[in-house]
């Protein structure tokens, strides 16, 4: 049995013409110095000694003819602006990706288990990318968890393609029957159940420079401020298109409107870039940038499978494990979100008539 799960990380390589390379831990040191403004520090962050992190940046200064650091006696150390172009770019490199490695990790990771064991059962889970449903991949069990809008989810979990599908709800019940709507034919007319999860805040991430300009909603449709958007067809699209009709914003009114991202992670790391004013996502990503949050809504979000996967062992063994102490303490770490009756079994109804009692 594998004793731990695989990890894929993605990371750049710069090779010039004479085939040289730059060692990829340039960008831990970066982000370092980007932290704390001190080269010690940033090297004992990185792992590597202080002189190794002075040849890594001399090193890189020659590799690219401009130096990656700005350095003045009794100032500290900060990113030039190369140094600061390459750390966000690797940032949302990595926040762009990581979703489809995870999901491409726990594929193969189901592979390998299958090859040194034999085939045995693999708890298969289609779902929105998140803080907390990562951390269902650490729990005892084998989980194949593979990243997908909701659509696709629900779609999966009616193919048989799946064992558990995710989709959120908002907390407030007439917009959770709108949000609802969207999703209603894949779900009914089937012997679904709803297993509870978490709730978490969604809402405006910006840089703090920004906040004094931004204070809702409607400060989006100012020319001068740029936005970034998630992907059309993710929940969280669904939901701040529904937050815009509720304030009477036409969309088309919102600059860049049509730019796009395809995870939270990705959304703050494009607006900590500086390449945008404001996007819209879950506050734990603007915690992971040490960026501003304006919370919007507040959502349930939920597991759902058939009744009768309910008595599944590795079904039951994933129910058991999410309501553990260490579990649960875990997702209370995560900004924005807390466990929502963690592992509770109920129907979609009984879910929307909890909410509004």
């Amino acid at each position: 049995m594998l004793n731990s799960r695989l990890h894929i990380t993605p990371t750049w390589l710069f090779r010039n013409g004479n085939g040289e390379l730059l060692d990829p831990i340039i960008f831990a040191l970066l982000e370092g110095i980007h932290d704390t403004g001190k080269l010690t520090q940033a090297a004992q962050k990185a792992d590597i000694s202080y002189r190794h992190a002075w040849n890594l940046l001399t090193r890189g200064e020659q590799f690219f003819g401009m130096p990656m650091v700005l350095m003045r006696k009794g100032h500290g150390t900060r990113l030039s602006p190369l140094g600061e172009q390459l750390l966000w770019s690797e940032q949302r490199l990595r926040a762009r990706l990581e979703p489809q490695l995870d999901s491409m990790a726990s594929e193969l990771s189901h592979q390998l288990q299958q090859l040194l064991e034999g085939a045995h059962p693999v708890l298969r889970l289609h779902a929105s990318h998140g803080y907390a449903v990562a951390l269902l991949a650490d729990l005892p069990g084998e989980l194949n968890l593979r990243y997908c809008n909701p659509q696709e989810a629900l779609s999966a979990l009616n193919r048989g393609d799946c064992d558990l599908a995710s989709f959120h709800l908002p907390t407030f019940p007439p917009l959770a029957k709108r949000v609802l709507a969207v999703y209603q034919a894949l779900l009914a007319g089937q012997d679904l159940r709803v297993i509870r999860f978490v709730t978490r805040r969604q809402g405006l991430i910006l840089r703090a420079s920004t906040r004094k300009h931004v204070h809702g909603l409607a400060d989006l449709t100012r020319p001068e401020i740029r936005f970034i958007n998630r992907d059309e067809h993710s929940g969280t699209r669904v939901l701040f298109n529904l937050l815009l009709e509720e304030h009477q914003i036409d969309k088309a009114q919102i600059a860049n409107g049509a730019q796009e991202e395809f995870t939270h992670t990705a959304v703050a790391a494009y607006v900590a870039a500086g390449m945008a004013d404001v996007g819209f996502g879950v506050e734990a990503a603007a915690a992971q940038f040490g960026l501003e949050f304006i919370s919007l809504a507040t959502e349930h979000y939920l597991l759902v499978c058939h009744e009768t996967q309910l008595r599944q062992h590795n079904v039951r063994q994933l129910l058991q494990a999410m309501t553990s102490d260490e579990f649960l303490a875990d997702i209370d770490k995560l900004a924005g979100y807390a466990p929502d009756k963690c592992g509770e079994i109920c129907t979609v109804d009984e879910l929307l008539k909890d909410s509004s009692g």
